[in-house]
């Protein structure tokens, strides 16, 4: 696929070897204003922003996924196959569905359970159930940045939805949390399949942002957005270590 690509108008070499993907525009400029060094805009095809500068002297990005697995299979999907991304590391928002996690809690998904029919694309057949899990080496460097840091780190599976908004009376919530599913957010699973599709590295590190089981536990748009700044510096001390690779 020749670049420019349909979504991203961004020159070759643009982008650095690690791509922070927050879903929200607004939170990935607020990331290159706050934390990356002589940032640039690389993208901004439809409001979905691409800055690239450096933290800490290593050269990192940062763009917009969107929402839902759909869009950030179509972003992923460009940078790992068109502009020679390595790793793309998700930094959400997400559910929590364990009694032991509260707000502002970060959890780095080891797998991602879906209910969604987009790994169905990848030809392994309709009856064939494709496991999305992270990279352990991202995983592994994202769990050292955050020791450093002193932050705790809660990993294992989380649960990659189709659906924000589910029908009175269908929800399966209590069944992912019995099998201790730790959150729920929509798009690592689809990241994850395309990571392992370009033989490439993903990790996904989320916020609790609500409480499914605690809906007094909410935070604003506003908070989403600024607030996330544990989760945001791991990141970005995880893609220092990835470079000293």
């Amino acid at each position: 696929m020749p670049i420019p690509t349909p979504h991203i108008n961004a020159k070759a070499g643009a982008f650095a070897k690690t791509v922070l993907m927050p879903g929200d525009p607004l939170r990935a400029k607020f990331i290159a204003e706050n934390f990356l060094t002589d940032p640039v805009l690389v993208n901004n095809v439809r409001g979905v922003q691409g800055h690239t500068g450096t933290w800490k002297g290593v050269p990192v990005s940062v763009m917009a996924s969107g929402m839902g697995m759909p869009s950030i299979g179509i972003y992923s999907w460009e940078l790992f196959h068109c502009y020679d991304v390595e790793n793309i590391i998700r930094i959400g928002s997400a559910g929590a569905l364990q009694d032991e996690l509260k707000l502002r809690d970060i959890v780095a998904a080891q797998g991602a359970c879906t209910n969604s029919a987009y790994l169905r694309n990848f030809g392994l057949g309709e009856a064939a159930n494709f496991a999305p899990i992270a990279d352990f080496t991202l995983l592994s460097k994202a769990v050292e940045a955050a020791k450093e840091r002193g932050v705790e780190l809660h990993v294992g599976n989380i649960y990659s939805s189709d659906n924000f908004y589910s029908p009175e009376g269908v929800s399966t919530t209590d069944n992912w949390k019995r099998m201790g599913v730790l959150a729920t957010e929509m798009e690592a699973a689809a990241l994850y399949a395309n990571a392992a599709y370009a033989h490439k590295r993903a990790l996904c590190i989320c916020t609790i942002s609500d409480h499914l089981y605690r809906p007094e536990d909410n935070l604003s748009a506003e908070e989403r957005q600024n607030s996330f700044t544990q989760m945001m510096e791991i990141a970005l001390d995880t893609a220092v270590k990835m470079a000293a690779l």
